[in-house]
Protein backbone atom coordinates (compact mmCIF):
# COMPACT_ATOMS: atom_id res chain seq x y z
CA UNK A 1 0.00 0.00 0.00
CA UNK A 2 1.35 3.43 -0.96
CA UNK A 3 1.87 5.87 1.90
CA UNK A 4 1.32 9.63 1.65
CA UNK A 5 2.30 12.14 4.32
CA UNK A 6 -0.84 14.32 4.09
CA UNK A 7 -4.16 13.89 2.31
CA UNK A 8 -6.51 16.84 2.02
CA UNK A 9 -10.05 15.93 0.97
CA UNK A 10 -11.62 18.75 -1.04
CA UNK A 11 -10.29 21.17 -3.66
CA UNK A 12 -12.50 24.11 -2.81
CA UNK A 13 -10.94 27.36 -1.71
CA UNK A 14 -10.48 26.05 1.85
CA UNK A 15 -8.92 22.72 0.88
CA UNK A 16 -6.61 24.45 -1.60
CA UNK A 17 -5.51 27.01 1.00
CA UNK A 18 -4.82 24.26 3.53
CA UNK A 19 -2.87 22.20 0.98
CA UNK A 20 -0.83 25.27 0.03
CA UNK A 21 0.05 26.00 3.66
CA UNK A 22 0.95 22.37 4.37
CA UNK A 23 3.10 22.07 1.23
CA UNK A 24 4.89 25.37 1.91
CA UNK A 25 5.65 24.04 5.42
CA UNK A 26 7.47 21.09 3.83
CA UNK A 27 4.77 18.44 4.04
CA UNK A 28 4.09 16.03 1.17
CA UNK A 29 0.46 16.63 0.18
CA UNK A 30 -2.12 15.04 -2.11
CA UNK A 31 -5.46 16.80 -2.62
CA UNK A 32 -8.31 14.37 -3.32
CA UNK A 33 -11.28 15.95 -5.11
CA UNK A 34 -14.51 14.18 -6.06
CA UNK A 35 -15.29 16.53 -8.96
CA UNK A 36 -13.26 17.08 -12.13
CA UNK A 37 -12.48 20.74 -11.40
CA UNK A 38 -11.59 22.89 -8.42
CA UNK A 39 -14.18 24.73 -6.36
CA UNK A 40 -17.32 23.57 -8.13
CA UNK A 41 -19.65 23.86 -5.13
CA UNK A 42 -19.71 26.42 -2.29
CA UNK A 43 -16.47 28.12 -3.37
CA UNK A 44 -17.80 29.23 -6.75
CA UNK A 45 -21.48 29.71 -5.91
CA UNK A 46 -21.46 32.80 -3.73
CA UNK A 47 -21.32 36.60 -3.92
CA UNK A 48 -17.49 36.70 -4.29
CA UNK A 49 -17.36 39.33 -1.58
CA UNK A 50 -14.33 40.11 0.60
CA UNK A 51 -16.10 40.71 3.90
CA UNK A 52 -14.95 43.14 6.57
CA UNK A 53 -15.94 41.06 9.63
CA UNK A 54 -19.00 43.05 10.68
CA UNK A 55 -21.73 40.57 11.56
CA UNK A 56 -20.11 37.60 13.29
CA UNK A 57 -20.30 36.75 16.99
CA UNK A 58 -17.62 38.39 19.10
CA UNK A 59 -14.48 36.26 19.60
CA UNK A 60 -15.81 33.60 17.22
CA UNK A 61 -13.58 31.94 14.64
CA UNK A 62 -15.67 33.65 11.96
CA UNK A 63 -15.01 37.10 13.42
CA UNK A 64 -11.30 36.52 14.08
CA UNK A 65 -10.55 34.78 10.81
CA UNK A 66 -12.53 37.29 8.73
CA UNK A 67 -10.81 40.39 10.14
CA UNK A 68 -7.38 38.79 9.79
CA UNK A 69 -8.26 37.10 6.51
CA UNK A 70 -9.46 40.29 4.84
CA UNK A 71 -6.05 41.93 5.36
CA UNK A 72 -4.18 38.82 4.26
CA UNK A 73 -6.36 38.36 1.18
CA UNK A 74 -6.00 41.95 -0.06
CA UNK A 75 -2.22 41.70 0.32
CA UNK A 76 -2.17 38.30 -1.42
CA UNK A 77 -4.23 39.57 -4.36
CA UNK A 78 -2.12 42.70 -4.74
CA UNK A 79 1.17 40.77 -4.71
CA UNK A 80 -0.08 38.24 -7.29
CA UNK A 81 -2.24 40.49 -9.49
CA UNK A 82 -5.40 38.53 -8.73
CA UNK A 83 -8.40 40.56 -9.94
CA UNK A 84 -10.16 42.24 -7.04
CA UNK A 85 -11.59 45.60 -6.09
CA UNK A 86 -12.05 47.37 -2.77
CA UNK A 87 -15.55 48.57 -3.62
CA UNK A 88 -16.85 49.53 -0.21
CA UNK A 89 -20.27 48.61 1.13
CA UNK A 90 -23.32 50.43 2.47
CA UNK A 91 -25.57 48.71 5.00
CA UNK A 92 -28.83 50.60 4.73
CA UNK A 93 -31.81 51.22 6.99
CA UNK A 94 -34.97 51.63 4.94
CA UNK A 95 -37.48 52.11 7.77
CA UNK A 96 -37.41 53.55 11.28
CA UNK A 97 -37.51 50.07 12.82
CA UNK A 98 -34.16 49.34 11.17
CA UNK A 99 -32.31 52.08 13.06
CA UNK A 100 -31.73 50.20 16.35
CA UNK A 101 -30.48 47.21 14.33
CA UNK A 102 -28.12 49.47 12.40
CA UNK A 103 -26.72 50.90 15.63
CA UNK A 104 -26.24 47.39 17.03
CA UNK A 105 -24.40 46.30 13.86
CA UNK A 106 -22.10 49.31 14.17
CA UNK A 107 -21.24 48.54 17.80
CA UNK A 108 -20.74 44.88 16.99
CA UNK A 109 -18.40 45.66 14.10
CA UNK A 110 -16.24 47.92 16.26
CA UNK A 111 -16.04 45.20 18.92
CA UNK A 112 -14.84 42.76 16.23
CA UNK A 113 -11.98 45.08 15.26
CA UNK A 114 -13.58 46.58 12.14
CA UNK A 115 -12.21 50.04 12.88
CA UNK A 116 -13.00 51.75 9.56
CA UNK A 117 -16.80 51.44 9.63
CA UNK A 118 -18.75 54.66 10.14
CA UNK A 119 -22.28 55.95 10.34
CA UNK A 120 -23.75 57.93 7.45
CA UNK A 121 -26.82 60.09 7.13
CA UNK A 122 -29.23 59.48 4.29
CA UNK A 123 -27.85 62.51 2.46
CA UNK A 124 -24.26 61.28 2.78
CA UNK A 125 -25.20 57.84 1.51
CA UNK A 126 -27.17 59.28 -1.41
CA UNK A 127 -24.20 61.50 -2.29
CA UNK A 128 -22.23 58.31 -2.81
CA UNK A 129 -25.08 56.44 -4.51
CA UNK A 130 -27.71 58.78 -6.04
CA UNK A 131 -30.18 55.97 -6.83
CA UNK A 132 -30.19 54.68 -3.27
CA UNK A 133 -33.18 55.00 -0.95
CA UNK A 134 -32.43 54.89 2.79
CA UNK A 135 -32.92 56.84 6.02
CA UNK A 136 -29.44 56.04 7.40
CA UNK A 137 -26.50 53.79 6.57
CA UNK A 138 -23.22 52.31 7.69
CA UNK A 139 -20.23 52.59 5.37
CA UNK A 140 -17.64 49.79 5.28
CA UNK A 141 -14.80 50.96 2.99
CA UNK A 142 -12.79 47.73 3.35
CA UNK A 143 -15.44 45.45 1.86
CA UNK A 144 -14.64 44.35 -1.69
CA UNK A 145 -15.06 41.77 -4.44
CA UNK A 146 -12.71 39.16 -5.89
CA UNK A 147 -12.38 36.75 -8.80
CA UNK A 148 -12.74 33.58 -6.74
CA UNK A 149 -11.69 31.27 -9.56
CA UNK A 150 -8.48 33.21 -10.15
CA UNK A 151 -7.81 32.99 -6.40
CA UNK A 152 -8.30 29.22 -6.39
CA UNK A 153 -6.06 28.76 -9.42
CA UNK A 154 -3.36 30.74 -7.63
CA UNK A 155 -3.69 28.67 -4.45
CA UNK A 156 -3.52 25.44 -6.47
CA UNK A 157 -0.51 26.67 -8.44
CA UNK A 158 1.40 27.59 -5.30
CA UNK A 159 0.52 24.27 -3.66
CA UNK A 160 1.77 22.40 -6.72
CA UNK A 161 4.92 24.54 -6.90
CA UNK A 162 5.63 23.44 -3.32
CA UNK A 163 5.21 19.78 -4.30
CA UNK A 164 1.51 19.09 -3.75
CA UNK A 165 -0.49 16.99 -6.20
CA UNK A 166 -4.21 16.85 -6.92
CA UNK A 167 -6.32 13.82 -7.86
CA UNK A 168 -9.58 14.79 -9.56
CA UNK A 169 -12.57 12.48 -9.98
CA UNK A 170 -11.65 10.79 -6.71
CA UNK A 171 -14.23 10.37 -3.96
CA UNK A 172 -13.09 9.40 -0.47
CA UNK A 173 -15.39 6.50 0.43
CA UNK A 174 -13.92 5.64 3.82
CA UNK A 175 -11.19 6.65 6.27
CA UNK A 176 -10.07 4.41 9.09
CA UNK A 177 -7.51 5.10 11.81
CA UNK A 178 -4.98 2.24 12.04
CA UNK A 179 -1.94 2.24 14.38
CA UNK A 180 -1.03 5.90 14.06
CA UNK A 181 -1.98 6.29 10.40
CA UNK A 182 -5.11 6.42 8.25
CA UNK A 183 -6.29 3.93 5.64
CA UNK A 184 -8.08 5.93 2.95
CA UNK A 185 -10.25 4.24 0.31
CA UNK A 186 -10.93 6.27 -2.82
CA UNK A 187 -13.53 5.60 -5.50
CA UNK A 188 -13.21 6.77 -9.08
CA UNK A 189 -12.29 5.49 -12.53
CA UNK A 190 -9.58 3.41 -10.87
CA UNK A 191 -10.38 2.84 -7.17
CA UNK A 192 -7.42 2.64 -4.82
CA UNK A 193 -6.48 2.53 -1.15
CA UNK A 194 -3.60 4.48 0.41
CA UNK A 195 -2.37 5.28 3.88
CA UNK A 196 -1.41 8.67 5.26
CA UNK A 197 -0.08 10.20 8.46
CA UNK A 198 -2.33 13.29 8.38
CA UNK A 199 -5.87 13.47 7.03
CA UNK A 200 -7.66 16.78 6.62
CA UNK A 201 -11.38 16.58 5.89
CA UNK A 202 -12.13 19.83 4.04
CA UNK A 203 -14.68 18.36 1.64
CA UNK A 204 -17.44 20.94 2.19
CA UNK A 205 -20.84 19.27 1.93
CA UNK A 206 -19.01 15.96 1.45
CA UNK A 207 -17.28 16.26 4.83
CA UNK A 208 -20.25 14.60 6.54
CA UNK A 209 -20.09 11.42 4.44
CA UNK A 210 -16.36 11.13 5.10
CA UNK A 211 -16.84 11.63 8.83
CA UNK A 212 -19.63 9.02 8.95
CA UNK A 213 -17.29 6.48 7.34
CA UNK A 214 -14.85 6.64 10.29
CA UNK A 215 -15.59 3.81 12.69
CA UNK A 216 -13.26 5.29 15.32
CA UNK A 217 -15.12 8.63 15.36
CA UNK A 218 -17.95 8.96 17.86
CA UNK A 219 -21.28 9.75 16.21
CA UNK A 220 -21.96 12.64 18.60
CA UNK A 221 -18.90 14.45 17.19
CA UNK A 222 -20.51 14.65 13.75
CA UNK A 223 -22.68 17.78 13.70
CA UNK A 224 -26.06 18.08 11.95
CA UNK A 225 -25.89 18.98 8.25
CA UNK A 226 -28.52 21.37 6.95
CA UNK A 227 -28.77 22.92 3.50
CA UNK A 228 -29.62 26.58 2.97
CA UNK A 229 -30.16 27.38 -0.70
CA UNK A 230 -29.62 30.91 -1.91
CA UNK A 231 -30.51 32.06 -5.42
CA UNK A 232 -29.21 35.07 -7.33
CA UNK A 233 -30.91 37.16 -9.99
CA UNK A 234 -28.96 39.27 -12.49
CA UNK A 235 -29.92 42.68 -13.88
CA UNK A 236 -30.64 42.33 -17.57
CA UNK A 237 -30.48 45.12 -20.14
CA UNK A 238 -29.63 47.89 -17.67
CA UNK A 239 -26.44 49.35 -16.29
CA UNK A 240 -25.46 48.72 -12.69
CA UNK A 241 -27.24 51.21 -10.41
CA UNK A 242 -24.52 51.35 -7.76
CA UNK A 243 -20.74 51.36 -7.44
CA UNK A 244 -20.67 50.26 -3.80
CA UNK A 245 -22.19 47.01 -2.59
CA UNK A 246 -25.60 47.59 -1.00
CA UNK A 247 -26.85 45.43 1.88
CA UNK A 248 -30.14 45.79 3.75
CA UNK A 249 -30.23 45.32 7.51
CA UNK A 250 -29.90 41.54 8.04
CA UNK A 251 -32.79 39.32 9.01
CA UNK A 252 -34.03 35.73 8.92
CA UNK A 253 -30.55 34.25 9.41
CA UNK A 254 -29.15 35.87 6.26
CA UNK A 255 -27.65 39.13 5.09
CA UNK A 256 -30.74 39.81 2.98
CA UNK A 257 -31.17 40.18 -0.76
CA UNK A 258 -28.26 42.50 -1.35
CA UNK A 259 -26.70 44.12 -4.40
CA UNK A 260 -23.28 43.03 -5.58
CA UNK A 261 -21.51 43.22 -8.88
CA UNK A 262 -18.72 41.32 -10.51
CA UNK A 263 -15.44 42.79 -11.67
CA UNK A 264 -16.89 43.37 -15.15
CA UNK A 265 -19.65 45.52 -13.65
CA UNK A 266 -22.50 43.02 -14.05
CA UNK A 267 -25.09 43.65 -11.33
CA UNK A 268 -26.63 40.82 -9.38
CA UNK A 269 -28.96 40.51 -6.41
CA UNK A 270 -29.24 37.83 -3.75
CA UNK A 271 -29.19 35.46 -2.16
CA UNK A 272 -32.61 34.68 -0.80
CA UNK A 273 -32.99 31.83 1.71
CA UNK A 274 -34.67 28.49 1.03
CA UNK A 275 -34.13 25.74 3.59
CA UNK A 276 -33.92 22.30 2.01
CA UNK A 277 -34.85 18.90 3.38
CA UNK A 278 -32.28 16.10 3.16
CA UNK A 279 -28.75 16.38 1.79
CA UNK A 280 -29.29 16.37 -1.98
CA UNK A 281 -27.54 19.28 -3.69
CA UNK A 282 -30.09 20.73 -6.10
CA UNK A 283 -28.58 23.73 -7.90
CA UNK A 284 -31.59 24.53 -10.06
CA UNK A 285 -32.61 28.19 -9.74
CA UNK A 286 -36.29 28.73 -8.84
CA UNK A 287 -37.95 30.64 -11.66
CA UNK A 288 -40.79 32.05 -9.55
CA UNK A 289 -38.91 34.23 -7.05
CA UNK A 290 -38.78 37.36 -9.20
CA UNK A 291 -41.63 39.17 -7.43
CA UNK A 292 -40.08 38.49 -4.02
CA UNK A 293 -36.71 39.80 -5.24
CA UNK A 294 -38.28 42.91 -6.74
CA UNK A 295 -40.10 43.75 -3.51
CA UNK A 296 -36.92 43.39 -1.42
CA UNK A 297 -34.74 45.33 -3.86
CA UNK A 298 -37.16 48.24 -4.17
CA UNK A 299 -36.83 48.95 -0.45
CA UNK A 300 -33.39 50.40 -1.28
CA UNK A 301 -33.61 50.86 -5.07
CA UNK A 302 -37.06 52.16 -6.02
CA UNK A 303 -35.86 52.69 -9.58
CA UNK A 304 -35.63 48.98 -10.40
CA UNK A 305 -37.29 48.65 -13.84
CA UNK A 306 -40.12 46.16 -14.21
CA UNK A 307 -39.03 42.84 -15.69
CA UNK A 308 -35.31 43.61 -15.42
CA UNK A 309 -34.39 40.65 -13.21
CA UNK A 310 -33.34 37.30 -14.66
CA UNK A 311 -32.64 34.06 -12.70
CA UNK A 312 -28.89 33.55 -12.66
CA UNK A 313 -27.40 30.90 -10.34
CA UNK A 314 -27.64 29.54 -6.82
CA UNK A 315 -25.41 28.30 -4.02
CA UNK A 316 -26.05 25.95 -1.12
CA UNK A 317 -24.47 26.70 2.23
CA UNK A 318 -23.53 23.94 4.68
CA UNK A 319 -25.34 24.89 7.88
CA UNK A 320 -24.89 23.42 11.36
CA UNK A 321 -28.17 24.79 12.75
CA UNK A 322 -31.67 25.04 11.30
CA UNK A 323 -33.60 28.18 10.46
CA UNK A 324 -34.47 30.53 13.32
CA UNK A 325 -31.48 29.69 15.50
CA UNK A 326 -28.36 31.87 15.94
CA UNK A 327 -25.78 31.20 13.24
CA UNK A 328 -23.16 28.62 14.21
CA UNK A 329 -19.45 29.29 14.18
CA UNK A 330 -16.97 27.46 11.94
CA UNK A 331 -16.37 24.00 13.39
CA UNK A 332 -12.75 22.81 13.13
CA UNK A 333 -12.12 19.59 15.04
CA UNK A 334 -8.69 18.28 16.02
CA UNK A 335 -7.23 15.79 18.48
CA UNK A 336 -8.42 17.93 21.41
CA UNK A 337 -11.99 17.24 20.24
CA UNK A 338 -11.93 13.64 19.03
CA UNK A 339 -8.70 12.18 20.43
CA UNK A 340 -7.38 10.99 17.06
CA UNK A 341 -3.82 12.05 16.18
CA UNK A 342 -3.37 13.59 12.73
CA UNK A 343 -7.06 14.13 11.96
CA UNK A 344 -8.50 17.60 11.31
CA UNK A 345 -12.11 18.00 10.21
CA UNK A 346 -13.91 21.15 9.04
CA UNK A 347 -17.70 21.54 9.08
CA UNK A 348 -20.00 24.44 8.27
CA UNK A 349 -17.39 26.51 6.43
CA UNK A 350 -19.71 29.00 4.77
CA UNK A 351 -19.39 32.79 4.58
CA UNK A 352 -16.90 34.30 5.42
CA UNK A 353 -14.89 31.23 4.35
CA UNK A 354 -13.73 32.81 1.09
CA UNK A 355 -12.45 35.91 2.90
CA UNK A 356 -10.86 33.78 5.63
CA UNK A 357 -9.28 31.10 3.42
CA UNK A 358 -5.62 32.08 3.88
CA UNK A 359 -5.93 32.33 7.65
CA UNK A 360 -7.86 29.06 7.85
CA UNK A 361 -5.20 27.42 5.67
CA UNK A 362 -2.39 28.46 8.00
CA UNK A 363 -4.42 27.62 11.12
CA UNK A 364 -5.26 24.08 9.98
CA UNK A 365 -1.73 23.45 8.64
CA UNK A 366 -0.25 24.43 12.00
CA UNK A 367 -2.79 22.28 13.81
CA UNK A 368 -2.15 19.28 11.55
CA UNK A 369 1.64 19.59 11.74
CA UNK A 370 1.61 19.95 15.52
CA UNK A 371 -0.54 16.82 15.83
CA UNK A 372 1.67 14.76 13.52
CA UNK A 373 4.70 15.13 15.80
Amino acid sequence: MDHIDCIVAGAGVIGLAIARSLAKAGRDVVIVEAEDIIGSHTSSRNSEVIHAGIYYAANSLKARFCVEGKKALYAYCKDRNIPHERTGKLIVASEGEDLPKLKSIHEHALANGVDDIREMSADEAKALEPELRCIAALHSPSTGIIDSHALMLSLLGEAEDAGAMVAFGSTVSSVQADNGKFIVSVEGEQPYTVSCSTFVNAAGHGAWDIARSMKSLKNELIPPHYLSKGSYYSLSGHRSPFRQLIYPVPGDGSLGIHFTRDLAGQARFGPDVLWMEGETLDYSVPQDRGAEFEKAIRTYWPGLPDGALMPSYCGIRPKLVWSGKPAADFLIQSRADHGIDGLVQLFGIESPGLTSCLVIGDYVATLATKESR
